[in-house]
């Protein structure tokens, strides 16, 4: 099968196209034959590590990454496809079966693998039976930035009738942090540049706040709830003096967030009824992924980058 390897850690050019051995799945898991998948700035993240030995944490990260080269060289943590083949002992899901999934269970189980034509999954993983009204390109857009943005949202105990603010609206975080927001009864202003004014609102933001015109933290506005999706450390965004005297400043760097199988239900339940709508930039096929990381290392898309594996619009 058609694989694309990170061969060493580095720029986007480390990614080469390769034919790789066809995974067989245990007697747990399920084959899937991949549609489409999503590159993330965490996938960038993963492809240039470099080890800190001087610091605890990236000891940790290279026992997680590998030190010399990548430990799992095909990369990609979110995925839609089909499932071609279910082990023995599987019972939720059958061949033929429509899904999306998160290969990442947690930091210390990076499965990774969405790079490829075909992956295996645990049956009991974080994996779902894809909405039925999105195409496998929307529903590999979904995972990423929406299980984020629902942990961080979580984190900041949203509640209905809160006046929340979300910095950086545009990304992937940032356009289903709205949209979540929005679902949990709260009172949305999106932060963004001008291009994507526009965007930020369609999706259900009730003010639009343009950071190249305007700061909004000497707008004398106070939030319940400050999310910062975009991942700037907290002493890069001076906003306490913008919170309610309870109100919670949370950044998307606020800790690992281990992604939970509740989570995508909720997610495919939202897309399914029309609360929840991916965003997606661009779409690149798979021998085109190495562009594809380059245009996600620019830091500008808007919402999520897609890579086609075998083109299929069908929903």
């Amino acid at each position: 099968m058609k694989a694309i390897v990170c061969t060493k850690f580095g720029p986007p050019e480390v990614l080469e196209l390769q034919e790789v051995e066809k995974p067989t799945p245990k007697n747990n898991e399920v084959l899937i034959k991949i549609r489409a998948t999503a590159v993330t700035a965490s996938d960038c993240i993963m492809r240039r590590f470099k080890v800190s030995y001087r610091r605890p944490m990236g000891l940790v990260g290279g026992l997680v990454m590998g030190f010399n080269k990548p430990r799992h060289p095909i990369l990609g943590g979110m995925l839609a496809g089909d499932i071609e083949l279910a082990g023995k002992a599987v019972t939720r899901f059958k061949a033929g079966d429509p899904v999306f999934a998160s290969t990442i269970k947690s930091l210390f189980r990076l499965r990774l693998g969405a790079y490829a034509e075909y992956t295996c999954l645990p049956a009991d993983g974080i994996l779902a039976l894809k909405p039925s009204n999105i195409t496998y390109e929307e529903a590999a857009a979904i995972p990423y930035g929406g299980m984020l943005a629902l942990h961080f949202l979580k984190k900041g105990n949203i509640q209905s009738g809160q006046k929340v603010l979300i910095y950086g609206a545009s990304g992937a975080i940032g356009t289903a942090a709205i949209q979540l927001a929005k679902y949990f009864g709260a009172t949305v202003t999106g932060v963004c540049s001008t291009i994507n004014l526009e965007l930020v609102k369609s999706l259900g933001a009730d003010r639009v706040i343009d950071y190249t015109r305007e700061d909004f933290t000497k707008s004398g506005q106070r939030y319940d709830l400050i999310l910062n999706a975009i991942g700037i450390r907290k002493a890069q965004l001076q906003c306490e003096d913008s919170l309610t005297p309870n109100g919670k400043h949370i950044t998307v760097d606020d800790g690992t967030p281990q992604p939970q199988l509740e989570a995508l239900l909720l997610l495919k339940e939202l897309a399914e009824t029309g609360q929840l709508k991916a965003v997606i930039d661009r779409c690149y096929p798979l021998e085109q992924m190495v562009e594809a990381h380059r245009y996600v290392e620019q830091g500008h898309k808007k919402g999520n980058v897609i890579v086609t594996v075998e083109p299929n619009n069908k929903a």
